[in-house]
């Protein structure tokens, strides 16, 4: 089957580009002295991951502990999860995860590191701790560096049951990193708590990361395909955008509406900046077209602006706004090299809540 006869609506990868964004990263942080650490919740497929680090990749990000068993189970030896691991219910699961994969998990409050701690001992094995700190976004992370010296000192601790302190994580970098870090570490150290790693995490501003003192390792994700919103931040080109939607053109109610057969159940419905455009995604084919409403499974647009238009059964192709809410929308992606048709490859950690 070729591309061109799939059936629709169906998200395409191009693994030609995919390729292309992995190694421009390594490259970037190896240029650096960066350690890469990609967010794998973007893609959620194991052998992208796994190409990710036969690339250089110190390792992986994930998001739940669901979605790092999976790629722990493909093979993946070193993954550090960035939520916050917070109940009883947590302990067994996490605890199996820790024996299957070097794991460390970010916290920024007691309660999650007394879970981690529970998990560190039932498992019989190690579970690294970094403390995330609000660097300027307001979600989660601790907001003076006291606080992370105070998170710190009790994993020391509780070392006995299994935990050690690696260093500091935030995201998004923001205005109060370089500060934080500077301020933090000196206390950390004049404690005698070693800070091996800071990390930090976003896609948008991720190729000025070498010019922040301190930080050691770099968490991206959206690279691996980018989208709407990366290249409206500047830091991809249309070119570069490795997943599109392929959709058809199912309804032409007046001559400027058209109805497209990808709504909310395959499109993400989030925004993007003003700046940046209208609408829930961009179409390639017609880019003076905006894709004004989603319901489940319409797509409404405005073909006002258009000097051509499709007419009913064409096919175009829509650039998702943001593609990591894309992934997880379907069990499986139609994947593409060359102009061809690779096959169908399952989105395996999709749908990981918990």
């Amino acid at each position: 089957m070729r591309v061109d006869d799939l059936d629709t609506p169906v998200p395409i990868i191009d693994l030609d580009r995919v390729e292309h964004n992995m190694a421009k990263m390594q490259a970037y942080c190896d240029r650096h002295g960066l350690a890469l650490r990609p967010h794998i919740k973007i893609h959620k497929i194991p052998r992208f991951a796994l190409r990710q680090i036969e690339l250089g990749a110190v390792g992986i990000t994930c998001q739940k502990i669901t979605e790092a068993r999976v790629m722990a189970e493909a093979g993946c030896a070193d993954i550090l999860l960035t939520y916050p691991v917070v109940g009883a219910a947590k302990v067994e699961p996490l605890a199996e995860l820790a024996r299957m994969t070097r794991l460390t998990v970010s916290l920024d409050n007691a309660v999650s590191l007394d879970t981690v701690a529970a998990a560190a001992r039932a498992a019989g094995v190690e579970i690294g701790i970094l403390a995330e700190f609000d660097s300027g976004d307001g979600r989660c992370g601790v907001q003076t560096p006291d606080e992370a010296l105070e998170l710190a000192r009790r994993a020391a601790e509780a070392a006995n049951s299994g935990l050690t302190f690696r260093g500091l994580m935030t995201y998004p970098r923001g205005p109060r990193t370089v500060p934080f870090v500077a301020e933090a570490r000196g206390l950390l150290e004049r404690a005698g708590i070693p800070v091996q790693t800071v990390s930090v995490g976003g896609t948008p501003g991720c190729w000025e990361t070498h010019t922040l003192p301190g930080v050691t390792e770099l968490r991206v994700g959206t690279y691996v395909y980018h989208d709407r919103a990366t290249v409206g931040a500047g830091v991809a080109t249309l070119d570069e955008c490795a997943v599109h939607v392929l959709a058809t053109v199912v309804s032409r109610p007046t001559p400027d509406r058209a109805i497209l057969d990808s709504g909310s159940k395959t499109l993400s419905s989030d925004r993007v900046a003003p700046s940046v455009g209208d609408g829930f995604g961009l179409i390639l084919d017609y880019p003076d077209a905006v894709i004004t409403r989603l319901n489940e499974e319409h797509a409404v647009v405005d073909l006002s602006r258009c000097a051509a238009r499709p007419e009913i059964g064409e096919r175009v192709r829509v650039l998702p706004n943001h593609v990591c809410v894309v992934s997880n929308l379907h069990d499986r992606m139609a994947v593409a090299a060359g102009g061809e048709l690779v096959g169908h490859w399952p989105v395996a950690a999709r749908g990981c809540t918990r």
